[in-house]
């Protein structure tokens, strides 16, 4: 299945018969969560879902946005009315980075009906809804390993042998600023591939052809493993979905550089080379 889903198809499932459970995870990184931004209007019918709070665990050694208890995450799944076999959707405020973050731990519970609405709110014509829905208990019981983690230690070794795939801007893999974690730089070996790269304009995803020909350039041949990180996991997810629309089948380093950087032992590598 396509990992994301356009506001016309969107618009003419939801007038189906299996409608798909609407999730809304607007976010944005040091900022307040999307609730205000919910309450103010949402696609009719969507649950809200604060990703700080409920697609992550606390901060601490595993980064920003470790991976949450995968019991505590289904039953937020199952209040937000998701079930083993309901179709979801989930959306943010355009960026797609918190909305992947959703796909991927949905996919990576084991959950395989889950679409990304592309170029999010933006993308929506219709009317907004102020309504705040309550809807039946899903039961929707997360199995995790359905998509490949990477630990720390994985992705040393991945830098090493296959393809790290760096998704944070350009920037802050060179080390140029470092506005959030405590040194800037990259993982050794690591490539930079900004995950902004794998949008248009408007916030969509590229054509499928012109994302596989952006990864084939940076080193993904089909036979190479592939990893990805970003700051803490976020923008990461958002480029395994980008990788999985190329064609690519990626690992994610959940606790990312966050995790990598917080660790004073763990080298750091400067300058727009992997090395």
């Amino acid at each position: 299945m396509k990992p994301i889903i356009t506001a016309s198809e969107y618009t003419s499932e939801s007038a189906g018969a299996r409608p798909p459970v609407v999730l809304d995870i607007r976010w944005q990184l040091g900022g307040p969560n999307g609730r205000a931004d919910y309450e103010a209007g949402h696609l009719p019918g969507a649950v809200f879902v604060d990703l700080d709070a409920e697609l992550a665990g606390p901060a601490g050694e595993g980064g920003r946005h470790p991976l949450p208890d995968p019991e505590a995450f289904g039953a937020v799944m199952r209040r937000a009315g998701v079930g083993r076999g309901t179709p979801v959707v989930v959306y943010d405020g355009g960026q797609g980075w918190a909305a992947a973050r959703a796909w991927w731990l949905l996919r990576w519970t084991g959950h395989a009906d889950v679409r990304v609405l592309d170029g999010g709110l933006a993308a929506w014509t219709g009317e907004l809804s102020t309504g705040i829905p309550e809807p039946a208990e899903g039961d929707f019981r997360p199995q995790p390993g359905a998509l490949d983690v990477l630990d720390a230690d994985a992705a040393a070794d991945l830098a090493r042998s296959g393809l790290l795939l760096d998704a944070r801007a350009a920037e802050r893999y060179r080390g140029d600023v470092e506005p959030i974690d405590r040194v800037g730089g990259h993982i050794p070996g690591a490539v930079s591939a900004p995950t902004a790269q794998n949008v248009g304009p408007e916030g969509r995803f590229l054509p499928s052809g012109s994302l596989t020909s952006r990864f084939r350039a940076l080193g993904a041949d089909g036979a190479t493993e592939v990893g990805v990180y970003c700051g803490s996991g976020v923008s990461g997810a958002h480029e395994v979905l980008a990788l999985e629309l190329a064609g690519y089948r990626a690992a994610l380093y959940a606790g990312s550089w966050s995790e990598w950087s917080s660790d004073e032992s763990r080298p750091v590598a400067t300058g727009p080379d992997p090395v």
